[in-house]
């Protein structure tokens, strides 16, 4: 797994989260961990296609993805995840990984990102496999995992 192709989704992350949420997410310590549907937790899954083949994977917690969501609504409290909610958090992972495609081009990497899909069920289609997984830490929020599987 090549450091190139995580920083961009670790500084689009950072970059997009400060502005949709507004808070300065810091990061935490990355590492390889097996890659798992886990319950109360939903995950927003991003096709990689072209130089890079593979998902980015943005796993949140329930209870994180709320506080998210309700900041990216104004401040409106949210309090179950409905069809809004799922729409807000999916564009916010397409967001990202636009933004990090984006950073990729300029790189000399050619990727087309795939719509977001959401994910809180363990029939994801994903194997089970390893990722890189970085942590971005969102103070008075909770955290969100980057999980990075790319075969190429």
């Amino acid at each position: 797994m090549k450091a190139e192709y995580i920083n961009p989704f670790l500084e689009s992350a950072k970059n997009v989260i400060e502005q949709v949420v507004q808070i300065k997410p810091a990061t935490g310590q990355p590492g390889l961990k097996p890659f798992a549907i886990v319950d109360n937790y939903i995950f927003i899954q991003i096709g990689i296609n072209g130089q890079m083949q593979g998902h980015v994977v943005f796993g949140i917690s329930v209870p994180v993805a709320l506080k998210m969501i309700s900041a990216m609504m104004g401040g409106f409290i949210i309090s179950e995840i409905d069809e809004i909610g799922k729409s807000a958090i999916s564009e916010l992972g397409n967001m990202i990984s636009g933004n990090a495609s984006t950073i990729l081009y300029n790189q000399g990497v050619h990727v087309d990102i795939t719509p977001p899909i959401f994910i809180n069920t363990h029939d994801s289609g994903l194997a089970e496999a390893k990722a890189l997984t970085i942590p971005l830490i969102m103070e008075g929020i909770g955290e969100m995992d980057i999980q990075v599987l790319v075969a190429s």
